[in-house]
């Protein structure tokens, strides 16, 4: 039987085509930026002590990375803060957001530097009192973190500042000095989502290949409102990097051009400091459609495939055509049965070997005539 695939379905295509575009952001970081850079954010929180407010006023949130030294040289500012704070309304849980995602060079984290303006007071039954800062400190608080930051990770640094501990008062002075004392740690605030995809192979439908290079595909979750997202490499190999603790559904979505189907991975459980590995994700290629006519005048038929155990079957038209929709890419027999009852009766016919190619319309040919 001879076989004409004449047209596409560009439906799908077109839809696909849609999506890409509404998610063109070209103000975001590229991919490989995120890949590899870290990002910090700094909270600070403090421990309950025994007055009634305690000002401080901070100017600035230093760092020191790959440098363990201790003088003056290698610190980087993260931004001037420039905010005075009221540590005791830092208490049961609460904190105040000195740095949001800062991005940084991965490496070694060893000392951070708090550093704090004049204008810091302590109020003691109703009375306040300016806080001295010794001048050893005047230059800001060194504290000692050395944790390493890694590739693609984000990272909160909490500064948990001891009240208690960092007000001293001498005897019956009227002075009060400022000495903080103040407790760093890091914790991962993401993790990643790694997998590999593989294509269906159009010649070998049993068998999976390895993207071409050419073919871009790209993984993608969204986070609030926001996607992060990657492309596959040569490899077939993706990374989604800063992914927040949480269950996400990632999306595999080829390019739109491709005979392939976008899928989507569910329930994916990503946890802060690891990889989450969701393994091998083949894409399959789009399903096409087979579609024919009856020569038989005045005469219904339903037209039917099997496909994976299951009819897909559809009637003629006033025009004798049927078409079959979403049928997988392969070979198929097409039944065609008569529902028109005649006299004498109408046998069904088996067309054979119809090839069904991605995102494509077979038509067989020639037209079919139902006979006694």
């Amino acid at each position: 039987m001879k076989l004409l695939k004449n047209f596409r379905l560009i439906l799908p295509s077109l839809l696909l085509i849609f999506l890409f575009g509404c998610n063109n952001n070209t103000d975001s970081p590229s991919q490989s930026d995120l890949d590899s850079m870290s990002r910090i954010s700094v909270r600070l929180v403090d421990e309950p002590g025994d007055f009634d407010n305690v000002f401080i006023e901070i100017l600035d949130f230093m760092i020191k990375i790959n440098d363990d030294s201790d003088d003056d040289s290698g610190w980087q500012s993260l931004g001037e803060i420039n905010q005075t704070v009221d540590l005791l309304e830092l208490t049961g849980g609460e904190s105040i957001l000195l740095v949001d995602a800062f991005e940084l060079p991965p490496g070694m984290l060893s000392q951070v530097r708090l550093v704090l303006g004049e204008g810091n007071s302590v109020v003691i039954d109703g009375e306040s009192f300016d806080l001295k800062t010794p001048s050893a400190q005047q230059s800001g608080l060194k504290i000692k973190v050395n944790h390493e930051l890694e590739a693609g990770f984000t990272y909160n640094l909490l500064l948990d500042f001891d009240v208690d501990k960092s007000i001293v008062i001498a005897g019956n002075s009227p002075n009060k000095i400022l000495k903080p004392v103040i407790r760093a740690s890091t914790i991962y605030a993401s993790g990643k989502i790694q997998g590999e995809v593989n294509l269906q192979d159009p010649d070998n439908l049993q068998e999976v290949i390895v993207p071409p290079s050419d073919l871009q595909i790209e993984a993608s979750v969204m986070v609030d409102g926001e996607t992060i997202s990657a492309y596959v490499d040569e490899s077939g190999i993706f990374v989604l990097h800063g992914v927040p603790a949480g269950t996400y559904d990632v999306t595999i979505t080829p390019d739109p051009e491709s005979d392939y189907l976008e899928k989507v991975v569910q329930g994916v459980v990503v946890v802060n400091g690891e990889i989450t590995n969701i393994g091998i994700i083949t894409l399959e290629l789009i399903p096409g459609s087979i579609t024919g006519s009856i020569t038989n005048a005045g005469i219904v038929a339903t037209a039917t495939v099997m496909v994976n155990g299951e009819e897909v079957s559809d009637e003629t038209d006033e025009n004798g055509v049927f078409l079959l929709e979403n049928i997988p890419v392969g070979i198929y027999t097409v039944t065609i049965t008569p529902v028109t009852v005649t006299d004498p009766p109408l046998n069904s016919i088996n067309v054979e070997n119809v090839e069904v190619l991605a995102n494509t319309t077979t038509t067989i040919t020639p037209d079919v005539t139902l006979v006694p």
